[in-house]
């Protein structure tokens, strides 16, 4: 006699759980509820099984936020690069802010030092670019890894403030004009109190191309100086003039 009823309840082996469905369902709980807010378990919840099998595909959840990142920075696209070193460092810098830009929540998770060991051959790309880009300037190897680290510090502090500032206005929580101006007085503080109308307008205006060029130019002019600043006097005044060719900084 045949069956005419399915059995009820849940038969065999649980449906195979891949990496892209765990990626997928935590990129969902991520843009509904801020990454903070992620757990394994919820996420196991989400995608329908138990937190102890979703332990077999990820170690916890900074694991899972750096396979998250990883797998979006294999999707940045690499930019045409310029001849001169200078501009390349710009690009990549600029492809950098661009990426977190759209992921500012990956922002706050790279701000801590060693994430680069966390991170693949595209996103690494970027970063050799602006090292080459500092040394074939004339910067020591050591001097491009300082304008490097300074560059990102500048562009994770950019995306973070712009992004925290977003909350605020969404929310309309950012200071008014009044709050701006209350207690300080146009005698003490005359020009802030002058630009008090246009200050939030103005703070909102995206400036990090401008901001960026000037900031590389301004440490790569000053790692290629004949006496940089870690080279000046115990006194104050420069030490005396490398010789030539032994390099600068």
């Amino acid at each position: 006699m045949s069956r005419t009823n399915a059995p009820h309840g849940r038969v065999g082996r649980p449906p195979v759980t891949s990496r892209t469905q765990i990626l997928a369902a935590a990129r969902r709980l991520i843009d509904q509820n801020g990454w903070e807010k992620l757990t394994i378990r919820r996420l196991a919840g989400e995608i329908g099984i138990g937190a102890t099998t979703l332990y077999h595909h990820v170690r916890d959840k900074e694991d899972l936020l750096f396979l998250l990142i990883h797998e979006y920075a294999e999707q940045i696209p690499h930019p045409d690069l310029p001849p001169e070193p200078r501009d390349r460092i710009v690009a990549a810098a600029t492809a950098v802010h661009d990426a977190l830009a759209a992921w500012p929540w990956a922002a706050e998770v790279l701000t801590t030092d060693g994430f680069l060991a966390r991170l693949g051959d595209s996103a690494l790309w970027l970063v050799e670019t602006m090292v080459a880009g500092a040394i074939d300037h004339g910067c020591t190897p050591e001097q491009a890894v300082h304008i490097y680290r300074n560059i990102w510090y500048y562009t994770v502090g950019e995306i973070l403030v712009r992004a925290h500032s977003a909350r605020e206005r969404a929310a309309d929580e950012s200071p008014d004009v009044d709050a701006f101006t209350a207690g300080h007085g146009g005698s003490r503080l005359p020009r802030m109190t002058a630009l008090a109308d246009q200050w939030p307008g103005l703070a909102w205006q995206d400036t990090y191309p401008q901001g960026l060029r000037a900031f590389v130019d301004g440490l790569l002019a000053q790692a290629t100086s004949t006496t940089p600043l870690s080279d000046a006097a115990p006194g104050g005044g420069p030490r005396p003039a490398r010789a030539a060719g032994s390099g600068a900084g």
